[in-house]
């Protein structure tokens, strides 16, 4: 494959990470202000959140084919074992994505729901998703020899 399209190929890998990690970070002010806002504002903030994970969800997609690809057509065997370890956490944090943020946020609608429970949770996940894509990330870029 000629250098230019495996290097387009890195950007879109490298830009998808950032979008998959970023914006995670935009949800720990709006949780904390959720805590103390009316009803009435309060879908305004779910809105915002439900996009934020939309975005990490989809930029996500791009970060999983983009890595396919780079697996496909560069020097690395799929076996290597940073490349089996980012498997494995790609694995967990797509369960933590899907469990940690959808589901939770369904609960929020429910009216005998324990909201600041329900926002304690949302910001762990979002803690635990983003410690997961650090590892991987972490993984990516140093590339360690563990076995």
């Amino acid at each position: 494959m000629k250098s230019g399209i495996y290097g387009a190929i890195v950007f879109l890998h490298v830009s998808s990470a950032i979008l998959a990690i970023g914006p995670l970070f935009l949800l720990m002010p709006i949780i904390k202000r959720l805590r103390d806002v009316e009803t009435s504002i309060e879908q305004a903030y779910l809105s915002i959140i439900k996009v934020i994970i939309r975005l990490v969800m989809h930029a996500g997609h791009v970060l999983v084919y983009t890595g396919v690809l780079l697996l496909v057509f560069g020097p690395w065997p799929w076996y290597t074992s940073w490349i089996l370890m980012t498997l494995v956490i790609l694995l967990l944090s797509g369960f933590f994505l899907a469990r940690g943020f959808t589901i939770v946020l369904r609960k929020f609608k429910n009216p005998d729901a324990d909201k600041n429970k329900i926002l304690d949770r949302l910001n762990n996940t979002s803690w635990l998703y983003i410690g997961l894509m650090l590892i991987m990330l972490w993984l990516m870029v140093q590339k360690p020899m563990l076995w």
